[in-house]
Order: C-alpha cells, then structure tokens, then sequence
C-alpha cells in the first residue's frame, strides 16, 4: 500500500508544484506525520523535492521535473476520473491507488483533456445497490482480496444453512453485484470446478500460503455472464399468456424478471384500439406470477393457464372485499 500512496504524493505534487503538508494530508487522507515521511523517501529515491518554511511555504518539485504518464486517451483519462463509487475501491483497499491514478491523469494530461475528463468525473456517477438497499456486510473483503490478487489459496469457513462448512479455494475473482459481493473460485483438489459464494457469508478466511495456476483461458467477464445467464434460466420455468394494458405494458419490467418483461413486449403482439397486447411471458412458477401480476391491477387479463387466472381473481376478489365500503374505525 505504501508503494500507491508514493506514487499518488509524487503525481499529485507533479499537478500541484508545491502544497503544504497539511493540504497534501488532507488530499490523501493521511496524517502528516506520514507525509513527511514518504516526502524524504521519494527523496532518497532521488525526486528532487524540499521543503520550504514559514509563509508562503510548502513542498515543492523541482520546477520543469516531471514523471510522464504517455499513451492514454482522453476517453480513457475520463474513464478513470469518472469512476464513482470509492466506497467499492475503500472495501478493496485500493483508494489510494485510485487517488493515484486520478493524480497521474490530472498530472500529464493536456490542458484540453483534462478539463474533458473533469467535467465527465463531475456529471456521471455509479450507485451499484437498488432502491431500499443497503450495500451487504462482507467483514472478510480485504482477506478475500488479497487472495485474488496474489492468486494463493484461501482457506474459508462459510455459512451454509444454520451451520458452517470448511472449504479450501482458489480465488479467480470478485464481482458486485446490486451492493453484494461474490467471490467466483476454484475448489481445491476438484479440477474445473468453479462456483460462487457470497462473501457476506464467509465467516472466517485464512491464507494457506500457496499458489494456484488460473485455468487456462479463464475470463471473469464471460464467466461471469454466462453463470448469470444459466441463474435466471434456472428460475423462469413456465411460461404464462397474457393481455397487458399501456400502463401495464410501462410497468411490468419493474414487477417481473426485467429480462424476461422486456423479451416479451418485443415480441409481444399488436395493440388493439386501446393499446392492449397479448404476450408470452416467462416466470418463475405460477404462485409467484400470481403475486408480481396483482401490481397490474387492471391493466392484465390473465389468457393461460387456468390455475394462474383464477389466483389473480381470487386475489383481485380479496382486495376488493377488504378495501371496499368504509374504512373500519380505528381500535
């Protein structure tokens, strides 16, 4: 970590020409006590930096001095500086490593561009988890991270059911999903196995120390993709007919499978003079179709099967008798 935090004081002093200790513990949340000490090992590396006292004084680099960052474009630079969720880097122990990325763009990039990638940082921002979420508790992230990185085996004892169960792996990834956080690896001793585990249910994760080889041609994006792929075909098994409203058209992604919703109002048939359109759509079972539909109200007509348009009636029939008439007095 104190190989980043150099780094992100050498470029961010390259951009500044001169800051006070204070101001540069401010920028990299350190204290400055630390500061003074990462100023007189970047000079002993040979930076030609000092420091000037009284007013008006600060550390400076030496006029004309400067490290080159070269080769990156202006969509890249944006890119980096655009990035915004910090918190995720925080959990990763990766902050500073971000501030110094940010510092070295801000550093060589030209006027022009820089200002380009600013004001994208500035206008674009990431906000993983849902609406009445809140990001999972994942207490042995940094372990699990130092894992994947230095590519060692991990001994983990995970949550499973009302017990817990020993398991050696090898980690070939993180993923963030919606606020939580998978750990994608191998299981020791079982080649080609790869699986999933959440990491808010990883209780206690120890190093074992040794090295693992990556499967040949393994790449955490398509792995990824293609497991979030055979997930939900596992959860739509049936398929329902529908005829759905306008309103109920608009509003159906948000109460079913997205995927599956948007699927099937693409290939939905043509509206009547009312708007409405008839459509196959995939669900999980019939008691849950029976469930996410009800939030239609009036905009669905339920064509097939029978067992799905009689729950929606009975449910439509329940509604009905409890909110009809006057309100009951309070108790």
């Amino acid at each position: 970590m104190r190989a980043s935090r150099l780094v992100a004081l050498l470029f961010t002093l390259q951009r500044r020409r001169s800051a006070t200790a204070a101001e540069l513990a401010a920028e990299l949340e350190v204290s400055e006590r630390t500061i003074y000490r990462d100023v007189a090992a970047l000079q002993e590396a040979g930076v030609p930096l000092w420091a000037e006292s009284g007013r008006g004084g600060g550390i400076r680099l030496l006029d004309g001095w400067r490290t080159r960052l070269d080769g990156l474009t202006s969509r890249e630079a944006a890119a980096i500086l655009a990035i915004g969720a910090p918190h995720v880097l925080a959990d990763l122990g990766m902050s500073s490593a971000l501030s110094a990325g940010q510092a070295k763009l801000l550093a060589t990039l030209p006027a022009g561009l820089r200002e380009h990638a600013r004001a994208v940082g500035e206008r674009f921002h990431l906000d993983a988890p849902g609406w009445f979420q809140s990001p999972q508790e994942a207490g042995q992230l940094t372990a699990v991270a130092e894992a994947v990185w230095e590519q060692r085996r991990l001994r983990i004892d995970y949550r499973h059911g009302d017990g817990s169960v020993e398991r050696v792996l090898e980690p070939l990834g993180l993923v963030l999903k919606a606020g939580v956080w998978y750990l994608v690896a191998g299981v020791a001793g079982e080649p080609g196995a790869i699986r999933t585990y959440r990491v808010s249910r990883i209780l206690a994760a120890e190093p074992t120390g040794e090295g693992f080889a990556r499967p040949p041609g393994f790449v955490l994006t398509d792995w990824w993709a293609d497991a979030a792929a055979r997930f939900a075909g596992s959860l739509l098994r049936e398929k329902v007919r529908l005829r759905v409203g306008p309103r109920g058209l608009r509003t159906l992604p948000h109460v079913t499978d997205a995927d599956a919703a948007i699927q099937a109002i693409a290939l939905a048939g043509p509206a009547d003079e009312e708007g409405w359109r008839e459509l196959s759509l995939e669900v999980e079972n019939i008691e849950v179709a029976a469930g996410q539909l009800t939030a239609l109200a009036g905009q669905v007509e339920v064509l097939g099967p029978p067992q799905l348009r009689a729950a929606l009636a009975e449910a439509g029939a329940a509604l009905a008798a409890r909110n009809s008439g006057s309100a009951p007095a309070a108790p």
